[in-house]
C-alpha cells in the first residue's frame, strides 16, 4: 500500500520535471520514485566531482557501479556512462574521468550532473519489468528474462496494470523460460514472491500516474535473497489523451434492445429501383419476415414496394427505433439531425466515404451529432446486421434465416460474408451477424454487453482489426466469459512491431503481443485464422463443459492415435493415465493384437460392438473427462454405421445425466463427410480427413472451461 506522502512527493517530482520541459527523470530521481513506491533499487548516491564519489563509494563499501546522471542521455551505456565493478579510490576516479570523457563526445551538448554511485547488485537471473502506454489499452505491465534473452528472444508477457498479486505471480509462469526463474541444472530458484512485487509495484505506480508513458527495470536481478532492480528509466508523455465517452451498462444494454429487437425501422434512401442499396435493404426486410413496422423514407416517392414513402424521417408516425442509412455519405449529416430530432435510438450507417477514405472530418461530424441527441451509430462503411430471431435482415447482402445460438461480428465486410455463407453451408445457427465497420461509436464491448445477456446467444465470435478502447473491452469480456464463449480473430498480428520506443519495454511491446496476453487474461479465445474462428464458434455451444482434465482417445487406427495424441499436447491438453482397473476394463474388449493405454487402440478390423463397448465405458468411467474417437473407414464398421452408434450411445448418458465433450476424427471415402455431418448435428464435433480440428475444437472448450472458473 503506497501512503498518500509518498504519492504526493512522486506527483509534486513529476510535475516540476514537467514544468523544466523534461520527458525523461535521472537516475536520482528514479530513485526517488521507486522509493516511495516500494521498488526494490540498490543503495546508491550522487557524486558532483570525483571527491565525492570517492566519499561515496567508501561509504557503500566493496565493488560500486558508476553511471553518469544527465537528463539529456537516456541510454547510458550506449554514450559509455556506465563502467561496472569498481573498487578502491584509483579505480573511482579513473572511472569518474572515463564516464565524463565518454559523454561528453557522445553529446558535447549534454548536462551532467554528476555520476551516480551504485551499489553492486550480486549476481543472479537477469530479468526485465516494465511498463508501457499501449494505444489500445492504456497502461500495460510487462515481463521477461533481462539481458540478450529478452531482445533476441523477445520472450515476454504482459498484463493490464494494475496487476493483483495473484496475476503478478502468473506472470512469471508465463514466459517460455519460465523454467528458469523455478531453478535449472542445480541453480536454486529465485525468490518469486519478491519477484511479483516488483511487477505489482510498477503496475501500480503507472495506474496512478496516467502521464507515466513507460517504466523500464532492466536488469532487474532475481536470487533466492529477493529482487533488485539495478537501473530504473522512467519515461514521461507529452500527448493529452481525448477521453472517449462513456456509456452506463444500462444505457448500453436499452438502446442495443431498441438495435436487435426492434418495433419499427425507417430506411433512409428506400428505392423502388432494383440494383440500389436502398432497394435491397427494403426487400431483405420484407421478404425477410420482420414483423414490425418498415417506413421507407425517399422524399421523391410516394410509395415504395407497396408500402407508404415519407419524405423525411419526422414525417413517419409514432416511434421509430433503427434508422438504416442508404444514402451517399455526403448527405447522411444532415438526415442524421433529422433522425436525432426524431428520437430515434440508432442509426445503422451503411454508406462508405469517411474515415476510411481519408474523410475523418466527415466521421467526426456525424459522431458529434450522434452524441448530440443521443444517437447510437453503427458502422458506418457496413453491410448492415443480421437479427435472425426477429427475421429481422436489414442488409444490402444475401439474407440469412437460420436461426441458432451464435452471434458473429466481423469489421469488415468481405469477411461478414464469408461468415455467412460459412453458417450457410454449415448449417450453423446464428443469433445475429452484425457489420461494425469504422466503429465510429458502436463497437464490441457494446455488442458484448448485449450478447452476454441475450438468451438466444450460446456463444460470441468476433473479427476484429482493432479496439477503439481494449479496456472498455476486457471488462465487457469479463463479464460475458463465465456466462458464455467468447472466440476472437484478431487481424494484424504479423503488422511491422514496434514503434519507436525510449525503453527496452516499449521496444518489446508489438501491437499483437500484447493483444495476445491481454486477450488470453480477459478469458478470450483466440482464433488463430477465419476458418478456427468459424469453426470454434460452431462447435463451442455443441460441446459440454468439462469436468476435469483426463482427456481418452479411443481409435481404430495406430497413425491417427498418434497425431491425435500430438494435437492433444499442442492444444494444452491432458491425457489421462490409465489406471490398472480401467486398463484391464478397456482390455477386456479389444484384440490381443490391441493396445491399451492412452491412446487406447481397438485396431481396424473391429466390429461396432467394439466401438460401442469402448465408448460406452469411456462415458460411463468418472475419472474420464473427455473423449477424442479416432475412426478409419471399413466395411466391417461402415462411417454412418460407426456416427449411428456413436451418436446412440453419447445421447443415452446425456439422458442419464452424464454429459462430457466427444469429438471425433474421421478417415475414409466421401462416405464419412456425412457421418460428420450426422454426428455434429447430434452434438458430437467431427471432421473428416483431420487430426487437428476435432481437437482444436475440443481445445477451445477448454481454454473456456478454465477461464470460466468451471476447471482449476
Amino acid at each position: 500500500m503506497v501512503e498518500s506522502q509518498d504519492r504526493e512527493q512522486v506527483r509534486q517530482l513529476l510535475e516540476t520535471v514537467r514544468a523544466a520541459g523534461r520527458t525523461a527523470l535521472t537516475a536520482p530521481e528514479g530513485k526517488i520514485v521507486a522509493d516511495a513506491y516500494g521498488i526494490v533499487v540498490p543503495g546508491e548516491e550522487l557524486a558532483r566531482d570525483i571527491d565525492e564519489a570517492v566519499a561515496h563509494a567508501d561509504r557503500i563499501g566493496g565493488p560500486v557501479v558508476l553511471k553518469i546522471v544527465s537528463p539529456d542521455v537516456l541510454h547510458k551505456t550506449d554514450a559509455g556512462g556506465v563502467v561496472v565493478g569498481v573498487e578502491g579510490a584509483a579505480q573511482v576516479r579513473e572511472a569518474f574521468r572515463r564516464i565524463v570523457g565518454n559523454v561528453r563526445a557522445y553529446a558535447p551538448d549534454a548536462r551532467i550532473d554528476g555520476v551516480q554511485v551504485q551499489q553492486l547488485v550480486p549476481p543472479g537471473q537477469e530479468v526485465i519489468i516494465g511498463a508501457v502506454t499501449d494505444p489500445t489499452f492504456g497502461k500495460v505491465v510487462a515481463f521477461g528474462l533481462g539481458g540478450v534473452l529478452v531482445e533476441v528472444l523477445k520472450d515476454i508477457t504482459f498484463r493490464l496494470a494494475p496487476v493483483t498479486a495473484d496475476e503478478a505471480l502468473s506472470m512469471l509462469d508465463s514466459i517460455g523460460a519460465a523454467e528458469v526463474l523455478r531453478g535449472v541444472r542445480g541453480a536454486p530458484p529465485v525468490d518469486r514472491w519478491a519477484l511479483a512485487e516488483q511487477i505489482r509495484r510498477v503496475s501500480r505506480l503507472v495506474a496512478d500516474f496516467p502521464e507515466i508513458a513507460e517504466v523500464d527495470l532492466n536488469p532487474v536481478i532475481a536470487s533466492p535473497e529477493g529482487a533488485v532492480a539495478a537501473d530504473i528509466r522512467i519515461l514521461l508523455s507529452t500527448e493529452v489523451v481525448k477521453e472517449r465517452r462513456k456509456y452506463g451498462r444500462e444505457e448500453i444494454l436499452a438502446s442495443m434492445r431498441r438495435l436487435m429487437e426492434p418495433r419499427s425501422v425507417a430506411v433512409i434512401g428506400a428505392s423502388n429501383e432494383a440494383g440500389k442499396i436502398g432497394n435491397s435493404v427494403m426487400r431483405n426486410l420484407i421478404d425477410g419476415g420482420f414483423a414490425g413496422e418498415i417506413h421507407p423514407v425517399n422524399p421523391r416517392a410516394d410509395d415504395i414496394l407497396g408500402r407508404k414513402a415519407y419524405k423525411s424521417v419526422t414525417d413517419v408516425p409514432g416511434e421509430v427505433d433503427v434508422a438504416v442509412f442508404a444514402i451517399p455519405a455526403k448527405f447522411v449529416a444532415s438526415a442524421l439531425e433529422e433522425v436525432g430530432r426524431k428520437g430515434i435510438a440508432n442509426a445503422v450507417l451503411i454508406p462508405s466515404g469517411f474515415a476510411e477514405t481519408g474523410e475523418q472530418a466527415l466521421q467526426d461530424e456525424i459522431v458529434a451529432i450522434g452524441e448530440r441527441y443521443g444517437v447510437r451509430l453503427l458502422g458506418p462503411n457496413i453491410y448492415g446486421y443480421y437479427s435472425t430471431w426477429q427475421d429481422l435482415c436489414a442488409t444490402f447482402c444475401t439474407p440469412y434465416d437460420v436461426k441458432g445460438g451464435v452471434a458473429l461480428t466481423s469489421q469488415s465486410g468481405g469477411i461478414g460474408m464469408a461468415i455467412l455463407g460459412f453458417a450457410r453451408s454449415t448449417k450453423t445457427g446464428v443469433s445475429a451477424i452484425v457489420g461494425l465497420g469504422n466503429k465510429s461509436d458502436l463497437d464490441e464491448d457494446d455488442l458484448l454487453t448485449w450478447f452476454g445477456e441475450d438468451p438466444h446467444t450460446q456463444c460470441i465470435a468476433m473479427h476484429l482489426e482493432d479496439l477503439k478502447d481494449g479496456r472498455a473491452f476486457v471488462e465487457a469480456a469479463r463479464a460475458t466469459v463465465p456466462k458464455k464463449p467468447i472466440v476472437v480473430l484478431k487481424a494484424g498480428r504479423t503488422s511491422a512491431g514496434a514503434k519507436a520506443a525510449g525503453s527496452h519495454t516499449g521496444a518489446l511491446a508489438g501491437d499483437d503481443a500484447v493483444y495476445d496476453d491481454i486477450l488470453r487474461q480477459a478469458g478470450v479465445i483466440r482464433a488463430p485464422g477465419l476458418n478456427e474462428m468459424l469453426e470454434y464458434a460452431r462447435a463451442l455451444p455443441v460441446l459440454p463443459a468439462p469436468k476435469g482434465d483426463n482427456v481418452v482417445i479411443i481409435t481404430g487406427a495406430g497413425g491417427s492415435g498418434v497425431l491425435l495424441s500430438d494435437a492433444i499436447v499442442d492444444n494444452g491438453l491432458s491425457l489421462m493415465e490409465i489406471p490398472p482397473d480401467l486398463d484391464s476394463a478397456f482390455k477386456a474388449f479389444i484384440p490381443p493384437f490391441g493396445a491399451a493405454g492412452n491412446p487406447i487402440d481397438i485396431t481396424g478390423g473391429e466390429p461396432p460392438s467394439t466401438y460401442e463397448a469402448t465408448i460406452r465405458l469411456g462415458m460411463e468411467d468418472p475419472r474420464i473427462h473427455a473423449l477424442v474417437l479416432g475412426y478409419w473407414h471399413t466395411i466391417v464398421t461402415p462411417p454412418m454405421v460407426f456416427a449411428e452408434l456413436t451418436a446412440r450411445v453419447v445421447q443415452e448418458f446425456r439422458d442419464r445425466g452424464i454429459e462430457k465433450p466427444v469429438v471425433a476424427s474421421l478417415a475414409g471415402d466421401t462416405e464419412v463427410e456425412e457421418a460428420c455431418a450426422y454426428l455434429f448435428e447430434r452434438g458430437i464435433v467431427a471432421y473428416p480427413y483431420t487430426t487437428e480440428k476435432p481437437v482444436a475444437a475440443l481445445g477451445a472448450k477448454y481454454r473456456w472451461a478454465r477461464a470460466a472458473g468451471l476447471l482449476t
